[in-house]
């Protein structure tokens, strides 16, 4: 088919921030492709048109769609791309300024525009290809986008103003959109959100996820389904007995505490205190044995104490979290903990930070060391330098530990779940043989 946009043969999509963006360009791409246009990611090679989609979540990820947007519109304005369009999160939040101060720009849209971005090219919306997409993860691994937008009101948090409310996708739309996947090679659905546990909330006004995963590990094809982003207040308890009685369910979830001050977690809004995270996290535990808990938390907020800090601290230490992430606070407009006082200094956030890997880097050393001789299952990613990297089921792509793999019978290949003995650690990765 031949592109309806006349002389427009090739888009570059360039994908910011977050894996529910990564999806939503994922889609596009689809659209664009049945509309006769070759479709690039993430490519420096020519393209006719390049449409970023953008973060607006934190100020770095602000920074670096900016600069991104700047540099491709360096290149609009010296004719080398016929046209740069951008979308997504920081375009939704900032349009009005972005307009003003990038006239290189030919057009800006939001979170929710796929249809007027397709306007723009003459390429209709396809309906029917809605829950078809071009993958660019590999092809084994992709994620899958449950719900949109969040009625979480956490204090800093730009994201409910940005995306909206909660939107369940239904039942039958995400089974469809796993069986495409299932059928593109995809052995290992990764499951995102906003928030996970409050799925189906809108649709009958219950929690749905238990059901979803029951539904999902029937679909043919699929091995592993993995967990992201699960709201710790109002955890719904049964994921637990699914996760430990259903094999394709890797015993692995990724729950953001934020912290466990009772005062800072009253003052971000999260719902529950910190005796109520120390119990969830024992509830887990004893429900799941061997489960790989990853959570994020963020330091410095405002009126952060050194004791608040130190109480974060003793809790990660006691808790040992298999993986953990920390950000530093940022300071974000129309969010209710804008109106206080950003009172930690940029050095204090970022030490407290350092702290915090440091901390777990220890915990990561100790957990890894105590694998060794042990059998495990991984899923194989990637050959480099004559090893293959793969991951366990309790490890997530891009952001958590590998295992690199000495395959001397060469059975390996990518998307093969395999078993391999652990024969080395260091302080994130672990080594094996292929058995």
């Amino acid at each position: 088919m031949k592109s309806s946009f006349p002389g427009i043969k090739t888009a570059n999509i360039i994908t910011l921030g977050c894996s529910k963006n990564l999806v939503d360009s994922e889609v596009m791409m689809r659209q664009l492709k049945a509309a006769g246009i070759e479709t690039l990611h993430d490519s420096n090679s020519p393209a006719d048109v390049v449409i970023i989609n953008t973060c607006g979540f934190i100020n770095d990820a602000k920074e670096e769609s900016v600069d991104t947007i700047l540099q491709w519109a360096g290149e609009r304005k010296r004719d080398k791309i016929r046209k740069l369009y951008v979308m997504g999160c920081l375009s939704q939040r900032y349009k009005e300024d972005l307009v003003r101060e990038m006239p290189e720009v030919d057009g800006f849209f939001g979170v929710n525009d796929l249809n007027a971005i397709l306007s723009a090219l003459n390429a209709p919306l396809r309906n029917e290809l809605l829950d078809e997409r071009v993958i660019t993860t590999p092809a084994h691994y992709a994620y899958l986008k449950i719900s949109e937008g969040c009625d979480r009101k956490c204090s800093f948090c730009a994201i409910p103003q940005i995306r909206g409310k909660n939107i369940s996708k239904p039942v039958d739309q995400l089974v469809s959109e796993a069986r495409f996947l299932a059928g593109s090679g995809v052995k290992e659905l990764i499951l995102i959100a906003q928030d996970l546990t409050y799925y189906g909330i809108d649709l009958n006004g219950k929690r749905q996820l238990a059901g979803l995963l029951e539904v999902l590990s029937g679909v043919d094809g699929i091995d592993w389904i993995r967990l992201h982003y699960a709201f710790p207040a109002g955890f719904p308890l049964r994921v637990l007995d699914i996760m430990r009685d259903n094999p394709k369910i890797c015993r692995y979830l990724d729950i953001p505490l934020q912290h466990i001050s009772n005062r800072i977690l009253k003052s971000m809004k999260r719902g529950l205190d910190g005796q109520g995270t120390r119990n969830l996290i024992r509830t887990i535990r004893q429900r799941v044995p061997g489960i790989a808990i990853r959570s994020s938390f963020i330091v410095g907020y405002p009126g952060e104490t050194n004791e608040e800090f130190n109480e974060l601290k003793r809790f990660i230490s006691e808790n040992e979290f298999e993986r953990l992430g920390v950000f530093t606070y940022s300071h974000e407009e129309n969010t209710p903990a804008f109106r206080l006082k950003d009172d930690v200094r940029p050095a204090v956030k970022a030490r407290r930070a350092e702290q915090i890997m440091l901390l777990q880097q220890d915990i990561s050393a100790k957990r890894n060391a105590a694998l060794i001789g042990n059998e495990i299952k991984v899923i194989v990613d990637r050959k480099e330098n004559g090893y293959w990297s793969g991951r366990s089921e309790f490890d997530s792509p891009e952001v958590d530990n590998e295992v690199v793999i000495d395959d001397p019978d060469g059975k390996l290949y990518p998307g093969l779940i395999a078993s391999v003995k652990i024969t080395g650690a260091d302080l994130y990765d672990l080594k094996a043989i292929a058995i």
